[in-house]
């Protein structure tokens, strides 16, 4: 039955990225301004397996497809081949992982901005933003292991 999944994705993710469409601009004061990922008092958030492994499995895809996205060397099937990994793993954790209400809540954040990659990775942008949605997800994959607790994270190296 993949019809709840598809569900529970659905509503789990839709606030966090109309959140994110409704207005990016960092100066809006106001009840427009985009959700920041803050840490728990100090402190990084609280993970557990499935979204650890989901989480390493995209950073996986990205680090291999980022050099190849930079150097122009990049296809549409392999943009549309990350994105499509990297919605299969954001999925994944929907549907497994486990956390604490304000940490899922922060996490919320993380993978509104790894969608908005992947949809400018897969072209829903133009095919100019393919390799800047290639950046947006490492980016979000970066600010996931600065504000949460996976061991041996290693941040995602933007080319210079």
């Amino acid at each position: 039955m993949k019809s709840p999944l598809y569900l529970l994705l659905a509503a789990a993710l839709t606030l966090p990225v109309a959140a994110l469409a409704a207005g990016p601009s960092a100066h809006d004061h106001g009840t427009g301004e985009p959700q920041k990922v803050e840490l728990n008092a100090g402190k990084k958030w609280q993970t557990d397996a499935p979204l650890r492994q989901g989480m390493s499995a995209m950073r996986k895809a990205v680090n291999h497809m980022l050099p190849l996205a930079h150097a122009g060397k990049a296809q549409a099937a392999d943009y549309d081949a990350l994105g499509a990994e990297v919605s299969r793993q954001v999925a994944y954790i929907v549907e497994n992982c486990k956390l604490d209400p304000k940490a899922d809540a922060q996490l919320h954040i993380v993978i509104g901005e790894i969608l908005g990659g992947v949809d400018a990775a897969q072209g829903k942008e133009g095919d100019k933003a393919r390799a800047a949605g290639v950046v947006k997800i490492a980016q979000a994959l970066n600010t996931y292991g600065r504000h949460f607790d996976h061991s041996g994270w290693q941040s995602i190296q933007m080319p210079h």
